[in-house]
């Protein structure tokens, strides 16, 4: 378990620290010559139980209450540094509402410097702490008067740290450490300490740098100050690091080390935020603020959901909208500074790390948000609920860390199915499924002539308009279990078929025997049109037909080629094997220069091929556009 100091500057955090552990937690030589602490310091002790405490002595003086917010949001239960001489100060306050935003329900007021007051001071000082605690999330704590110079407490201190029990930090989840300090040791290479807020870490996994991406082995671990080969949810670790890029400048505070399952950097936040009773004025929506999230500390601002203005004491959806992009989960707590960096003015909890860009206020989104905002079971449930609704099953588990299995387990308990990834509720997904058919039959019914529709028509002809990636495992599953079918660029019903009437299937019969015969340079409309004595309109209306079927392909205007030949003629120019001319591509084809040229342009526009001056290659992920082709090289010459 972690413990964190706070308190007012110079109320004797630090020396508290050292009489419960025997460890001088400042480590810079600044905070020595100044007696102050300004950066986290840390300090380990089994407190004669076995098991491990650390500790982070957070800094009292204001200048420095963003260092006090990198070790407040990895600690597991508060310690509150009070001077009974002195009493309540400004810090003390700011670090409890710090303590309190960050929703910290365990902890302990130890009363220092209880040598140096009275029986009466002690009893009166203890009356103000209480009264400060009452309507924060320490409400009820036990203060123990104590004394780091003579000892006074601290074994009763203790005692209550120890009964206050283990972490409770996940355990079952990814792996994700908060960085606090990174610097090379010598002998070592780079090593980052921070508490691991879920998870466990081994020595030789192999983890990612969140937001940067950064691939990282660990060598070897210490955790809770001792050479160790895991690392676990709640204790504080250092992690010798080494991979390709890694170095100390590309690490810093705030950055996350991550199993890579859980790499996903964002710079919009969805939350419940909640404004201090002490603000004077209302938080306007877009105030721009100081974002601490676990160790980060970036710039941001606050797009209010729900109003324009939050009043003082108010809770409300926002958005966060940061200049850097940080490492965040559902869960997780965020607090708010002003522009200034002079108070502390409101607190969050992460609902959703992906927020939306647009439609953030839409009465769905809301709907979406107040689901999200429950505990993990009946948030997957309430968001299956909603109408025509679907979850990303994927997203789902990594915004809350939870492992593949688990989001299973929540899917069957919320009675929904799964379907390539996305979850549904049964009676939703047979809907979907009939809509489709449907849709495709009403379309077959106003225009019977024509072939079917193409994937994106059908998909915003829909009555719900699904996401792309979600539609198209709708489709697929259709046309697995055969209740639609593939017809070229088209989808169709199984009972439908396009047929050409007796006069036009007659022509065809000659065009397309003609078109396979010359299959490389077959007749114009013109040509069809005087060979076989119809009119030259009815022509050209009878090949667009063809091509709204997927049998033939214009390549230039009024020149038709079938559909396998231009498939044929892609890999033709694929098997080339590296860039060729004009030249080389009409000797294979024996077709002419002015034909050559309108079928490489043809697909230079669909971006079959590239072209640099007199040289064109073959762009492989589009060589498939018009069927299967053929790819092995041809023989030069």
């Amino acid at each position: 378990m972690i413990v964190g100091t706070a308190g007012h500057i110079d109320h004797g955090k630090t020396a508290l620290v050292k009489a419960l552990t025997g460890v001088d937690a400042d480590r810079l030589k600044e905070e020595k010559a100044r007696g102050i602490t300004i950066d986290l310091g840390y300090a380990y002790s089994d407190l004669g139980s076995g098991h491990q405490l650390g500790f982070v002595d957070v800094p009292g003086h204001e200048r420095f209450v963003h260092n006090m917010l990198v070790g407040a949001t990895g600690i597991d239960a508060a310690l509150l540094v009070v001077s009974a001489v002195e009493g309540i100060k400004p810090q003390t306050v700011e670090h409890l509402q710090i303590v309190d935003l960050l929703g910290l329900d365990r902890g302990i007021v130890a009363l220092t410097k209880a040598d140096l007051a009275d029986d009466d001071q002690i009893l009166d000082r203890m009356a103000e702490v209480e009264t400060l605690l009452s309507s924060t999330s320490l409400a009820g704590a036990e203060i123990i008067p104590v004394s780091a110079l003579t000892g006074q407490g601290v074994d009763e201190l203790k005692a209550k740290l120890l009964a206050l029990g283990e972490s409770g930090k996940g355990a079952s989840g990814f792996a994700r450490l908060a960085v606090d300090r990174c610097f090379v040791l010598s002998g070592a290479g780079v090593v980052v300490t921070g508490t691991v807020h879920a998870g466990e870490i081994k020595v030789d996994d192999r983890l990612l740098l969140t937001p940067s991406g950064l691939e990282a082995r660990v060598r070897s671990l210490h955790a809770q100050n001792r050479p160790a080969e895991i690392g676990r949810a709640g204790e504080r670790c250092a992690l010798n690091l080494t991979g390709a890029r890694l170095s100390k400048d590309a690490i810093r505070r705030g950055d996350w080390v991550v199993s890579p399952e859980l790499h996903a950097p964002t710079d919009r936040i969805d939350v419940r935020l909640s404004l201090l009773a002490s603000e004077a004025q209302p938080l306007k929506h877009w105030s721009p603020v100081h974002v601490h999230l676990g160790a980060a500390h970036v710039m941001g601002r606050v797009a209010l959901l729900e109003g324009e203005k939050l009043a003082p004491a108010g809770t409300a959806l926002a958005q966060l909208v940061l200049e850097e992009k940080v490492g965040a989960l559902a869960g997780d707590r965020v607090i708010l500074r002003d522009p200034s960096a002079t108070r502390t003015i409101a607190g969050a909890m992460v609902i959703d790390p992906f927020g939306p860009p647009r439609n953030r206020r839409a009465e769905r989104r809301l709907a979406q948000l107040g689901a999200l905002g429950e505990a993990d079971g009946e948030a997957l449930a309430r968001l299956l609920r909603l109408e025509a609704s679907h979850v990303d099953l994927a997203r789902f588990g990594q915004s809350r860390n939870l492992r593949p299995a688990e989001v299973e387990k929540l899917l069957q308990a919320a009675e929904g199915v799964g379907l390539a990834g996305f979850g549904f509720l049964a009676t939703t997904l047979a809907r979907a499924r009939q809509d489709v058919v449907d849709t495709l039959k009403a379309f077959h019914e106003s225009k019977p002539d024509a072939p079917g529709l193409q994937a994106e028509r059908l998909r915003v002809g829909l009555k719900q308009r699904w996401p792309a990636p979600v539609f198209q495992a709708l489709l697929d599953q259709e046309i697995r279990a055969k209740t639609v079918v593939v017809d070229g660029p088209f989808l169709r019903l199984p009972g439908h078929s396009l047929t050409l009437g007796a006069r036009d299937e007659a022509l065809w019969k000659k065009i397309s025997a003609e078109m396979a015969r010359d299959r490389f340079k077959p007749p114009r409309v013109r040509d069809f049109a005087q060979a076989y004595g119809a009119p030259e309109p009815d022509v050209r209306k009878l090949l667009q037909r063809l091509g709204k079927l997927g049998r033939v392909v214009e390549l230039a205007p009024d020149h038709y080629f079938l559909r396998p030949t231009v498939a044929e003629m892609i890999g033709i120019a694929h098997a080339f094997g590296h860039d060729f001319t004009a030249a080389e591509f009409r000797d294979k084809l024996d077709n002419g220069r002015k034909v050559a040229i309108q079928i490489l342009e043809f697909f230079d526009r669909q971006g079959i091929t590239v072209r640099r001056g007199d040289l064109r290659r073959t762009v492989p992920q589009k060589l498939e556009r018009y069927g299967p082709v053929t790819t092995a090289p041809v023989a030069a010459g």
